[in-house]
């Protein structure tokens, strides 16, 4: 113990030396007892609004207007202070729990953090790169989503890019659930910063919120000189950092304080333990911690190496660091990979396809599911080595990744097990949807929510009809193309469809008997969206009422032709429905959503308000 605590005094000595002498330290510490404080100079606080949206995940609106889009986001609140529903705010796709447990909702990853709650996000960039002192969100409508807050080294209206791009976490928090859905000034305490920024990132998680969440404006206050800390600070002695020298570990000797120098390798009782059982309490780390872990000893090494500890692997959580010697190290860990999900990542050159490439050409021959949504490194090559390097696809989410070029699509026809296919926001054109069509032929999920370029959604449907006759989901959000016709074709020839969403589709006319046909061609039908569609009436609510009973979620926001008592009949004659939009529904007030809600309380009855 003498020992020991000679050791200890010896290298609390040799610091003291480095950090200066012992009067140097009590003068400051007099200087700091006294008041005593630097001279700074002082620095002016900018205010900002956000300048221009340079990034998002999802939102509400189309790609052709400013109706809830995120480009409301830019510039001077447009609704703050009022509170409620306004088309020109800022919405996000989706809210609730709902959406992750319908039929076409992949399974979750293991290994996903405790931490990361993020489902969406959007970056802003601002005029002026500051030091933040806050940052203010003005949420109009069912606040509480943000989750984190981040801002990045990087100045996007700048010419001379960094090669290191740092992304630093000024605030995070856990999904909340905020009892009223009024307006609020969300203004979070943050953390200082050691570099300007004028790039923010708002990550969102939704699943806690009674509805579609919206944001008016985003305020960056900060200043343009770095803030000092005026204080003189005493060195203090981390004694968990005493053996950072190498001159000190040598003098201490081979052993250690007490040791003898014999080192015999042994793992503990780990040695005693089964193998399977050790992989089985190795399963539950995230993958920084299996990292650290695996430097301990070559027993644990052995176990966070294995290969059956990364079937699933997801790499979104770490999007900020993930670059391509992240890959390079993974890949001799990956050769029985069957789940990836690298979406958010790779942006402004953390991944090349050179990297990309290489890692799905070691890794990719059992993948089955490949999740890269908001992936903008990806090109046509990408997508090549996609379709060369996993022929046991069956599930691609390529969700937002608008800056594809048409043209890359026509590579993912080449993957003819695809049982799952997302492509929401992108820029797939006619003729390689057509392609992917005609050779996938076993597709049982697909989205084409927003993709704008489509022409002819009538001869979409038509091919879906008469290749992807087992299809259980079809996401038709916004496809303002598609007619009567269409809609006939694909509800006759796809009649295991569980999930079908016409959000937004304006050339559905009931007067067709469109919707009416769609009631009696799909009894399995779990999910209908006809959101926005003014035409929706009684005699379609009432025939989905007769033949749709294991309806679970509807949603018919701003019709005028729904009574009430149509409604009521729906709701008697579904058991399992568990969500009712009913949102400026003409017909349909609050006494109304009241009174219903009393009848038939399982049924969560949405109806948005203005103020």
């Amino acid at each position: 113990m003498l020992t020991l605590l000679s050791m200890f005094y010896y290298i609390c000595l040799r610091r003291r030396s480095r950090s200066g002498t012992r009067g140097e330290a009590l003068t400051s510490r007099r200087a700091v007892e006294s008041g005593q404080r630097a001279v700074l100079p002082v620095s002016v606080e900018v205010d900002q609004y956000a300048k221009e949206v340079l990034d998002f995940s999802s939102h509400y609106g189309s790609e052709n207007s400013m109706s809830y889009t995120m480009w409301n986001l830019a510039g001077v609140p447009n609704v703050y202070p009022s509170s409620g529903d306004f088309t020109q705010t800022a919405v996000f796709r989706a809210y609730g729990k709902w959406w992750e447990q319908c039929a076409s909702a992949p399974p979750a990853f293991r290994r996903t953090p405790q931490g990361f709650h993020s489902q969406d996000y959007l970056e802003l960039a601002f005029e002026e790169p500051v030091y933040p002192t806050a940052v203010e969100v003005l949420e109009t409508y069912h606040p509480g989503a943000i989750v984190r807050i981040l801002a990045c080294s990087l100045n996007p209206f700048s010419q001379n890019q960094p090669s290191d791009v740092r992304w630093e976490v000024l605030w995070s928090g856990e999904p909340t659930k905020v009892l009223s859905p009024q307006a609020r000034q969300f203004s979070p305490s943050i953390k200082q910063l050691s570099f300007p920024t004028n790039l923010l990132r708002l990550e969102v998680n939704s699943s806690l919120l009674g509805y579609y969440t919206e944001l008016d404006a985003v305020i960056l206050r900060g200043v343009k000189e770095r803030p000092i800390l005026s204080l003189y600070k005493m060195p203090v002695i981390d004694i968990g950092d005493l053996s950072d020298s190498e001159e000190e570990l040598a003098e201490l000797g081979p052993g250690g304080p007490g040791g003898d120098g014999r080192n015999d390798g042994g793992n503990g009782y780990f040695d005693k333990l089964p193998y399977e059982l050790i992989q089985l309490i190795v399963s539950h780390l995230t993958l920084p911690d299996l990292g650290c872990l695996a430097q301990t000893c070559k027993l644990l090494h052995q176990h966070c190496s294995d290969p059956l500890q990364y079937i699933q692997l997801s790499l979104q959580p770490y999007w900020a660091r993930l670059s391509d010697a992240s890959l390079d190290h993974l890949q001799a860990r990956c050769a029985l990979l069957q789940r990836l999900n690298l979406s958010w990542t790779g942006n402004r050159g953390a991944l090349t396809l050179t990297g990309f490439s290489s890692f799905l050409k070691v890794c990719g021959s059992g993948l089955v599911s490949l999740e890269l949504s908001c992936c903008h490194f990806l090109s046509e090559a990408c997508l090549e080595v996609v379709a060369q390097a996993c022929p046991a696809l069956q599930e691609l989410n390529l969700a937002s990744c608008d800056r594809l070029h048409p043209q890359a699509f026509t590579h993912i026809s080449k993957l003819p097990r695809l049982r799952r296919l997302v492509l929401y926001r992108t820029k797939i054109e006619q003729t390689s949807l057509l392609s992917i069509l005609t050779f996938c032929v076993e597709l049982r999920h697909l989205n084409l929510g927003s993709c704008v370029m489509i022409e002819d959604y009538d001869a979409v449907a038509s091919m879906l009809a008469a290749r992807c006759r087992s299809l259980r989901s079809l996401d038709l959000w916004r496809s303002r193309s598609l007619t009567e016709r269409g809609l006939a074709e694909v509800t006759s020839g796809c009649r295991q469809l569980e999930e079908l969403d016409l959000g937004w589709c304006s050339t559905l006319q009931s007067s067709s008997g469109c919707f009416l046909h769609l009631a009696r061609a799909l009894p399995r039908l779990r999910k209908l969206f006809l959101t926005a569609n003014r035409t929706v009436c009684d005699s379609d609510i009432e025939e989905l009422a007769a033949n749709c009973p294991a309806l679970q979620h509807i949603d018919i926001l701003g019709t005028r032709m729904v009574s009430p008592a149509s409604l009521k009949k729906l709701l008697a004659a579904c058991p399992k429905l568990l969500l009712l939009d009913v949102s400026f529904c003409s017909q349909v007030d609050a006494r109304v959503v009241q009174e219903l809600s009393a009848l038939f309380p399982r049924v969560d009855i949405k109806k948005s308000f203005t103020q």
